[in-house]
Formats: C-alpha cells, structure tokens, sequence
C-alpha cells in the first residue's frame, strides 16, 4: 500500500472510511503555544482536512525551548505565532487547507471563530478562555479537548456536551488571580506539552472518525515523576454551564480593561475574583521580576513593565497603552 496516509489507513482504529472522516472534518485549534503547535503538526500531517489556528501572541526567543513549529528566522520576521504555523505546516502538507488567524480570542468573536467546527482543541495559557470555549462548545453543540501543561506535569480532558462533564464542572469554583501558576513563574520542562498535546490530538483522531466510545475522565501525567493517573469526573448538578447559563459567554467573568489617560498604563479588572494571596504570589513572582509592596498593594516590575495588583486582583499595568498586551502581561505572570 502507497500514499501519504497508507501508514495511519492500516491502523484498523482509522482505516479507509476514517481517513475519509478526517479529510472532511473542521477542527479550530485556539492558542499556538507548546500545545497547539504540537496539535496542529499532528493533526496537519494526519489529513484532518480543515484547520484553523488563532493566537495574538508574536514569536520570541524563549518559545523555541517547547514550541516546536518555530524557528528563528521567525522571530528575526517578526512573526505572530499563527502566520509563522501556517506557513510552516502548509509546506508539510499542501491538501490540508490551513488559516491562521491573529486574534484575541473573546467573548464577542468566539462564536463566529469556532464557526462551522467539528471540534476545538485548547493550546491555551489561560483559565478565562477555556471557559469561554466550554461555554460556546455546550451551546453550539462542538465537542472540545482541554489541555494544559505547566513544570513537569499536565492534564487533557474531553468535553463532549450532552455526554461528559464540562470545565465548570471541573472547576465549580473559579480560581481568582494568582492562584494558578503560569510558566513564566513556575517553569515547564519541553516534553511534557509534546506528551499532553500528543494525547490531545490522538484524542481528537478518535472523535473525528466517530470512536463510540469516548474518553471521560481527566487525565493527569507527570514526566518527571513517571506518573500516569485517571480521574472520573462526574457532571455537577446545578453546573451553570450545562444548565444553559453562558456566564462567560455573555461577558459576566471577562476581564475589563480600561486605558488610563495620561498615564501610559491599562487597568485590568476581573470581575468576581476572591482576594489575592499577597504571600504566595510575592514568593511566586521574585523568581522573575523586582517585587515590592504592603498589605495593600503587591508591585512588580519584569523587563520593561511594571505592575501593581491589588488584593481584589485589579491591576495597573504601566509603560503600554495596548489593552491586549496588558492581559497578556497578566495571565502571564498573574494567571486568572
């Protein structure tokens, strides 16, 4: 047997007739980082016939350690995260039709975005978002895949609505800011986002070419430890999401931003977060950046920014004017 797919055709999990399935099939990958380019390489180079890939982040030099479709010349060009991926897989596989799209993913474009897809798969760094993809996932009926990897360990989760238990589920009560370590503060060793985005998309595999059966529980693996561990998850009763209630869709949870004249900073609001942890996030935040403050105010300054968080997790981030790098900036190095 000859032919691009001849390999993956033989394997009796996918055949002739899922080979098909995935050739006809839209999958929308949200977030270009460790995660989604590792999915989006699998996914392109199994024939999934439509793929598109949105992130407003830019390519720098700390990305090449575990971001594994960019090189240097893309940060020399200075390209965003999605143009660079599209155009390296497109070389990979030119009858794979692939967009990619520099976008802040949010509570008034998702919909349109993940228009039209059989499923989404998660390559973010960020709580926020995933709850608005678990929102328009139960309302538009799109199954979707969590991820999310961060030292040495990571965690993947399908989310079928109607079948499985949701995000809300899995998280009934929301992590306010600084309660969730990022990368940029806790670290990430590169093999474990290829083992969880690897899972992810041999996840997706199944579900695109009608696996009965799916995955339910929530899987947890540690590289470092040798650890592999499964945990059923069960849907919560009164889970807003299940029930129909889109609260992060409808922008109840969104984060506001709000330029302040004058003064070359964004304030950042999270509406309904519980009070910040001043001790845990200084010790978290010395590791990277100056970290100052009283029991008032925390201030952190890393490279040319500086932050000032207050203990209801608002936050000024100085030196831009550019709301979109401010929330990046704090889910950065804040998380949610």
């Amino acid at each position: 047997m000859s032919g691009r797919y001849a390999r993956q055709t033989l394997f009796p999990g996918i055949g002739e007739e899922g080979q098909k399935k995935l050739g006809n099939s839209t999958v929308v990958i949200i977030g270009c980082g460790a995660l989604g380019t590792t999915v989006a390489t699998v996914l392109v180079r199994a024939g999934v016939g439509r793929i598109r890939i949105i992130d407003r982040d830019f390519i720098e030099d700390h990305n090449l350690q575990r971001q594994i479709l960019f090189d240097e010349n893309d940060i020399k060009n200075q390209l965003p995260k999605a143009i660079a991926a599209q155009r390296h897989l497109q070389k990979v596989n030119s009858t794979v039709e692939i967009e990619g799209l520099v976008a802040d993913v949010n509570h008034t474009n998702i919909e349109k975005l993940v228009q039209g897809a059989s499923l989404v798969l998660d390559g973010l760094d960020n709580l926020e978002t995933r709850f608005l993809i678990n929102d328009v996932s139960l309302k538009q009926k799109i199954p979707w895949i969590y991820g999310s990897a961060i030292s040495s360990y990571g965690m993947s989760m399908n989310i079928i609505p109607g079948q499985t238990a949701c995000l809300r589920c899995l998280y009934p009560k929301i992590p306010g800011p600084g309660k969730l370590l990022t990368c940029d503060t806790a670290g990430i060793i590169n093999t474990i986002p290829f083992i969880i985005g690897s899972f992810q998309a041999t996840e997706a595999l199944k579900l695109l070419v009608g696996k009965k059966e799916a995955n339910s529980e929530l899987i947890f693996i540690d590289a470092w430890e040798r650890t592999f561990e499964s945990y059923k998850i069960n849907p919560v009763p009164n889970c807003p999401a299940c029930s129909g209630k889109y609260e992060f869709l409808e922008g109840n949870f969104s984060s506001k931003t709000t330029l302040l004249c004058g003064q070359n900073a964004v304030q950042l609001i999270n509406p309904g977060t519980e009070k910040v942890s001043f001790g845990e996030l200084k010790e978290r935040l010395k590791k990277v950046g100056e970290v100052s403050g009283n029991e008032f105010m925390l201030r952190f300054a890393v490279d040319s920014h500086e932050m000032v968080i207050f203990s209801d997790g608002r936050a000024i981030i100085k030196n831009t004017t550019d709301e979109t790098q401010a929330r990046a900036l704090y889910a950065k190095y804040i998380g949610r």
